[in-house]
């Protein structure tokens, strides 16, 4: 390894890291064209369920609808808050 790498560092590297990195948001966005327009509806719905029973935030809630074999598929994960240990 040369001098120059180790000071400068590699432009390749650094280069493909935001190559992927806009690649990652491009296929995002196109996910979320194609997204129904409910979700985010349902999102915040969800959140108003949720908030009766449990803190969370709407950045907590994660929903996603893909295609699978021809089938419609709606993901939804939320991240509940850890419970409270007792001693």
């Amino acid at each position: 390894m040369s001098l120059i790498n180790i000071l400068f560092g590699r432009k390749d590297a650094s280069a493909q890291t935001a190559r992927d990195r806009l690649q990652i948001i491009i296929a995002q966005e196109r996910v979320k064209s194609q997204a129904p327009d409910y979700l985010p509806t349902l999102q915040k719905e969800l959140l108003e369920v949720l908030s009766k029973y449990v803190h969370v935030s709407l950045d907590d809630i994660r929903i996603s609808q893909e295609k699978q074999n021809g089938v419609d598929v709606l993901e939804l994960n939320i991240t509940l808050p850890e419970a409270a240990k007792k001693a």
